[in-house]
């Protein structure tokens, strides 16, 4: 048992730092050959750092825990909001001016509604995932063409900023950017390791480990960099990293892990973890979309989100052996 925790905690570290290096050199490598900075924000960055979560998913998927994989996803969108956001909101108030945020909130909701129906038959089929897939690749695609149009866009400004900031040779962002997936691969493998071992000896289900230890591992990437943009006023950046990963868990993660094994969704999953992430969802919709003005998460917002997450976590514990 001490081996798996200590997998879990070195797993942990590793991939984190991993996604760290994953996600500079991404973004770096992308701005040299001329991606405009609001799809950098919107794709590479918010995208990118749900780099641990396809890891983790795909790598459980394939070796038969399919409640580990669809807890990672689920249970990130899950911190994403409740945990990260109330943080960040408490720290610095977020403050929403950009009007492609105020067009992917709506998109978040009905991405949500869609993967809910595909899994109310209580499976994760391989037509579900590629329905996942061709909603993922619209998305990619309609992500493009707002970058394009809208170059002038307030996130636009505080990606350039971040960009200028942390400039480096494309030699080696490169060289980050190959080291940075290669660590993700064999972190999450020394991670995946740990989890399905602990959950075996305290007899604790994947789903609920996924929920929690992994999930919100996985997710300090976005704690990270949501913190730092919103200490830097830059309030779009840091709830288009939330926005960003949420699409990509809920779309890409999920459909990866299903194609790679077609898996059962326990009950459990329907009746409790995903009506949370799609409460959490419109909660996040009626405090960011701004229907008099710009939407803000102000810190008493954030207090509640904090809350919630606690509650959840604190009833998922309570009935761990779920």
């Amino acid at each position: 048992m001490l081996m798996a925790i200590g997998a879990i905690i070195a797993g942990l570290v590793l991939l984190v730092w991993s996604a760290d290096r994953f996600v500079e050199g991404s973004a770096t490598t992308a701005n040299h050959f001329g991606m405009p900075p609001l799809l950098i924000g919107m794709i590479v960055v918010g995208f990118g750092t749900s780099a641990p979560e396809m890891a983790v998913s795909a790598l459980a998927a394939s070796q038969g825990n399919p409640g580990l994989a669809l807890g990672n996803a689920y249970g990130s969108n899950i911190t994403n909001i409740a945990l990260i956001l109330g943080i960040t909101a408490l720290l610095a108030p977020i403050a929403v001016h950009s009007q492609v945020m105020r067009k992917e909130l709506p998109i978040l909701i009905l991405v949500t509604v869609f993967a809910g129906w595909q899994l109310w038959d209580g499976e994760l089929s391989r037509l579900d995932a590629i329905g996942l897939i061709v909603v993922f690749m619209a998305l990619l695609g309609w992500s493009i063409y707002q970058g394009i149009r809208q170059p002038g866009d307030t996130m636009a400004s505080e990606m350039t900023d971040e960009l200028n900031a942390h400039a480096m040779p494309l030699r080696k962002a490169i060289l980050w950017l190959v080291v940075g997936l290669l660590l993700l691969i064999a972190s999450s493998r020394i991670l995946v390791w740990g989890a399905v071992d602990l959950a075996t000896a305290f007899g604790i289900s994947d789903l609920v480990i996924g929920l929690t230890i992994v999930a919100v591992g996985t997710s300090l990437p976005e704690l990270a960099s949501s913190v730092i943009a919103a200490r830097k006023g830059e309030h779009d950046l840091a709830l288009g990293n939330i926005l960003g990963s949420n699409l990509f868990n809920t779309l890409a993660v999920v459909s990866i892990a299903g194609l790679i094994a077609p898996m059962p969704v326990a009950p459990e999953v329907l009746a409790r973890d995903f009506p949370i992430m799609a409460t959490l969802t419109l909660v996040l919709f009626a405090m960011c979309y701004g229907f008099r003005g710009p939407g803000r998460i102000n810190r008493f917002e954030g207090s509640v989100l904090l809350l919630a997450f606690a509650a959840y976590t604190v009833y998922l514990l309570g009935f761990s052996g779920a």
